[in-house]
């Protein structure tokens, strides 16, 4: 599963996924972003930024933090007015949707 990224400025969204990508859940040694846990990137015509994202599991210890770290990242951006991160637990998250360099990162593939 890839993220839905709803936004007309590429350059842009590319920089927030690259940010996105210095995230990483302290148990896994891989960013959030391979690990398949954004599910959506919106960004509108003024640069107000939401991320929807989820975590491995409903009980994970950084459950409080991680998606705050995320957030606080983005928000320091140049050019973002504002950003949001909304966590979601649907559809759960499952392995397959890992990236193929998180699959073999982890010794999946």
């Amino acid at each position: 599963m890839s993220a839905i990224i709803t936004t007309q400025d590429t350059e842009l969204a590319q920089r927030v996924i690259d940010t996105i990508k210095t995230c990483f859940d302290p148990e896994i040694p891989v960013d959030i972003w391979e690990l398949g846990l954004i599910y959506e990137i919106n960004l509108d015509t003024e640069n107000n930024l939401e991320v929807k994202m989820t975590l491995t599991s409903p009980s994970c210890p950084v459950a409080e933090s991680l998606p705050l770290d995320v957030e606080n990242k983005l928000k320091a951006m140049d050019r973002i007015k504002s950003a949001k991160v909304v966590l979601t637990f649907e559809p759960p998250w499952t392995k397959e949707m890992m990236s193929d360099v998180a699959q073999v990162e982890l010794g999946f593939m």
